[in-house]
């Protein structure tokens, strides 16, 4: 199995900054595409950002030029750096990740438990 285990969220004012972390373990061979997706309560889920293992980004609009999604292969991490926060960010923030396990052929897509960000105005 692959843990993801996120950090970082928290509560911050408007237009503060906030660095989220989401670290893989597990009995994981490789690591695909890794992103980062939020929800707010009475709404779904919302792509935030996401990576490809060679650092091809993608983001959702109302995101860009506010965050950045990056990683760091040998640490099995991916972090999403958030600044000029607003209140409509607040949400739980979720990782997610592919991975192939060891033994395996099958990709498979594993979720982190969630962060809560909050932004207070």
């Amino acid at each position: 199995q692959v843990q993801l285990v996120e950090s970082g969220g928290g509560l911050v004012q408007s237009g503060g900054s906030l660095r989220l972390s989401c670290a893989a373990s597990g009995s994981i061979d490789s690591i695909g595409d890794m992103g980062w997706y939020r929800q707010a309560p009475g709404k779904r889920r919302e792509l935030v950002a996401t990576i490809t293992s060679d650092d091809r980004t993608n983001y959702a609009d109302s995101m860009k030029g506010r965050f950045t999604i990056s990683r760091d292969n040998f640490k099995s991490t991916v972090y999403l750096q958030m600044n000029s926060l607003k209140p409509e960010d607040t949400a739980v923030y979720y990782c997610s990740s592919e991975a192939i396990l060891v033994g395996s052929m099958e990709v498979r897509v594993y979720w982190g438990q969630g962060t809560q960000v909050t932004v207070s105005s």
